[in-house]
């Protein structure tokens, strides 16, 4: 017996449009973006941290002078010290030590030249705790320059890190670990509680994030002991970004949908920890970096902390603001835009008959 022809639609090949439908509409598309954008992104990470941090290099190094620099033994000194860190230093002239030790301490300036002796002596007061690889660049050029241009140099740390924090590297560390999980938790919350209603999911967020930045700075005061922290203004700075970043990324989830990571991964870690003048100062970064980091939360994160454990008489409002900021534009873009937003909006109220 013969078999019957088969007929229709489902009998002829499918056409080349029919399968690009199909195939958007399967897991493989979805699949093979994300294997460029993770093979990116691996490469991306690496390239962004080597630019910054490899090979860091001063561009302007602002430094505080005391004592009378006219002499041309302080002149020699300074243009060698310019000539030998390829950058230049912006001299403030102070009429005090006291004065421009309170520089320092403002973070205006990152060392104190005090000259004597006609410019034959200069004491240089270094800051550690104002930017660790400033200081130990300091430490290193101006006694070779002294040397070649005649001045005897004294070099001195008036403001040291802490014992646990030699390279003053912890407090870098703390804020990515804020940064990081603040969108991650925000990811989970998309994941593992989609249905939560908007305000909900913002009392959430600020929920895990009061106990993320209180988690932190426990293990590291109390369980490490490597930093002496201001404990309450830490675990607020440290809640405060873990906040911010969880609503960065509900933002983007309202706006892009499934590929919110993306954005929120090149701004947070690709852009925000390089630049944010943590593990290496923006003294010393490349000046777009070391500009564009104080407005990211990674860098307002590590400003605000920074000075909160090493200058708590000197803290800025800025640091603050720039984080209010994020946080009040994505808390209104997500509120304005909830409707596209991938959890529901509302709980559907119980029937009467049930």
């Amino acid at each position: 017996m013969s078999e019957t022809p088969v007929h229709g639609a489902h009998g002829r090949p499918p056409t080349r449009a029919e399968r690009w439908a199909a195939f958007k509409r399967s897991p493989f598309l979805p699949a093979i973006v994300l294997m460029f954008i993770i093979s990116a992104a691996a490469g991306l990470f690496a390239g962004s941290y080597t630019y910054s941090m490899a090979n860091p290099t001063p561009h302007s190094v602002p430094a505080a002078i005391v004592g009378n620099h006219r002499p041309a033994a302080a002149k020699a000194f300074i243009t060698g010290l310019e000539k030998a860190l390829n950058a230049s230093v912006k001299i403030y002239p102070y009429e005090s030590r006291a004065a421009a030790v309170d520089a320092v301490d403002a973070q205006r300036v990152f060392a104190i030249f005090e000259f004597r002796d006609s410019g034959r002596e200069v004491t240089v007061d270094v800051a550690g705790a104002s930017g660790a690889s400033v200081a130990q660049l300091l430490a290193q050029t101006t006694p070779e320059v002294g040397r070649a241009t005649g001045v005897s140099v004294t070099v001195r740390d008036i403001k040291p890190l802490q014992r646990g924090d030699p390279h003053g590297l912890a407090v870098f560390y703390i804020s990515i670990a804020a940064v990081i999980l603040g969108f991650v938790g925000a990811v989970q919350l998309s994941v593992h509680a989609e249905a939560l209603t908007p305000l909900e999911r913002i009392g959430f967020t600020a929920a895990y994030s009061l106990l993320g930045g209180f988690v932190i700075v426990a293990i590291v005061t109390w369980l490490l002991d490597a930093l002496r922290l201001p404990f309450v203004q830490s675990w607020l700075i440290l809640s405060f970004t873990m906040f911010t970043c969880g609503m960065v990324f509900t933002m983007f989830r309202t706006l892009f949908g499934r590929w919110a990571m993306l954005p929120t991964w090149s701004l947070m870690v690709l852009l925000g920890n390089p630049s944010s003048g943590g593990a290496v100062s923006w003294a010393l970064l490349p000046s777009p970096l070391g500009t564009i980091g104080r407005w990211l939360p990674p860098g307002a994160s590590v400003n605000a902390q920074h000075t909160a454990i090493y200058f708590p008489h000197h803290q800025h409002a800025f640091p603050f603001l720039v984080l209010a900021g994020w946080s009040l534009v994505s808390c209104a873009v997500f509120w304005t835009w909830r409707h596209r937003h991938p959890g529901r909006l509302e709980k559907s109220p119980a029937h009467a008959a049930e």
